[in-house]
């Protein structure tokens, strides 16, 4: 742990510990297929191609459409969030240091999620879609042709249709009167609509829920990588703790006391991995996230 613990002391700081900055948890676990409960080191999620309708004769035989069915393997990995708390520090202290520990490790799994989503997403092998943002106009059509890559792929407008922006992406999307005027956004497509979590809002825009996230491969760099993607493209699959199949979230959350270090080790675990299942439903976009924001 935990060696700075002693600049949380009374005598340097108020009662409550700021954590520092970071993103609580993940955010994409509801935006792809789930299998929770998983026993074992693999699952596999299955994938049913396209069928053709055909005529026939009257009297005659039907022809089968002879739908191809792919089992996709989704392997899982196994990661821990721990640290130390030391029983004579804790006096010290008037915070609690054990659930302060607790929550941040509870975080880091959650990115960790997300981790193993984005980095499925990046591996799509659909054509990348290169921005430019020289102009809001510039922005718009990139935004289009992110959407376009989805219609021309026959994927569904069903409400499971996800985006994930940067952002620096997101600020240029902001300069779009289409994408941020209530003018063309009707309120239940808002960002900030009234009622739902900071952490679940999503924009929809274009038949897309949109969201900006930290987290994205190349943010910050001339390389950075956006996505759009349907639910039923990408799979995650958790797995259960002995004794407990039934557990829905994957994550297990422990505070041992440990007497010959006379210390609690708090931790957190989970076992879970991400698969790509459809590469048709994840479109790839690539932009200068370096690039100032546009004015006009």
């Amino acid at each position: 742990m935990s060696t700075s613990i002693d600049t949380a002391f009374i005598k340097d700081y108020q009662r409550d510990v700021h954590h520092v900055f970071q993103r609580e948890g993940g955010f994409l676990r509801p935006s792809v297929r789930m299998k929770t409960g998983v026993v074992g080191r693999s699952t596999t999620f299955q994938k049913i191609g396209k069928g053709s309708a055909t005529t026939k004769a009257r009297h005659g035989v039907i022809t089968p459409m002879n739908q191809s069915h792919t089992a996709i393997e989704c392997t899982l990995a196994d990661f821990y969030a721990g640290d130390w708390v030391d029983k004579l520090d804790e006096a010290k202290t008037n915070i609690d240091e054990r659930m302060a520990i607790a929550k941040g490790g509870a975080g880091a799994l959650g990115r960790k999620v997300d981790d193993q989503i984005i980095a499925v997403a990046e591996t799509t092998t659909e054509t990348v879609v290169t921005w430019i943002v020289t102009s809001s106009a510039a922005v718009r059509n990139s935004l289009l042709r992110m959407a376009e890559g989805l219609d021309g792929n026959d994927v569904p407008v069903d409400g499971d249709r996800y985006g994930l922006l940067t952002p620096r992406a997101y600020s240029m999307a902001a300069t779009v009167e289409e994408f941020s005027s209530a003018d063309y956004v009707a309120s239940g497509g808002m960002t900030f609509q009234d009622g739902a979590p900071v952490a679940n809002r999503w924009k929809s825009w274009m038949g897309i829920n949109w969201k900006m996230h930290p987290g994205l491969t190349g943010k910050g760099t001339a390389t950075a990588s956006v996505y759009a993607y349907h639910k039923n493209a990408i799979g995650y699959a958790s797995g259960a703790f002995a004794g407990n199949v039934a557990d829905n979230e994957g994550v297990s959350a422990d505070i041992t006391w440990h007497g010959d270090r006379a210390s609690h080790f708090v931790n957190h675990s989970m076992s879970g991995g991400s698969c790509l299942i459809d590469t048709t439903g994840v479109i790839k976009g690539t932009l200068d996230d370096t690039a100032a924001i546009p004015t006009s």
